[in-house]
């Protein structure tokens, strides 16, 4: 079974600093993209970082310069440094992983899989 498990999250002054983590487990042929992704209340699911398997990133505007999201290839395990942080930081974050593994039959099935939410809280 493959899985991604965040952690990381909870509650933080404005200004303050939080790092999130993502590892994966299972039977990973190989992950292509990993990043992260929140989603706020009453709002929809929207980028913040992703990197790929050769070091290329994709940063949103709302977080660049304050942001920085790193990745260890051999460890399937992808991070998110949050500095100076805002209250219109507060979200659930994401893990996302554009991934190939083997399923129950060993058959590949190259997917995008999503951790569960881990809630980050921006007070001001």
């Amino acid at each position: 079974q493959v899985q991604l498990v965040e952690s990381g999250g909870g509650l933080a002054q404005s200004g303050g600093s939080l790092r999130l983590s993502c590892g994966a487990s299972g039977s990973i042929v190989a992950i292509w993209t990993m990043g992260w992704y929140r989603q706020a209340p009453a709002k929809e699911r929207e980028l913040v970082a992703t990197i790929t398997n050769d070091g290329s990133l994709n940063i949103a505007d709302p977080v660049k310069g304050r942001f920085t999201i790193s990745r260890d290839i051999a460890k399937k395990t992808v991070y998110l440094q949050m500095n100076s942080l805002k209250p219109e930081d507060t979200a659930v974050y994401y893990c996302y992983a554009d991934m190939t593994y083997k399923n129950y039959v060993e058959a590949l099935v190259a997917e995008k899989r999503w951790g569960q939410g881990t809630t980050v809280t921006v007070s001001s």
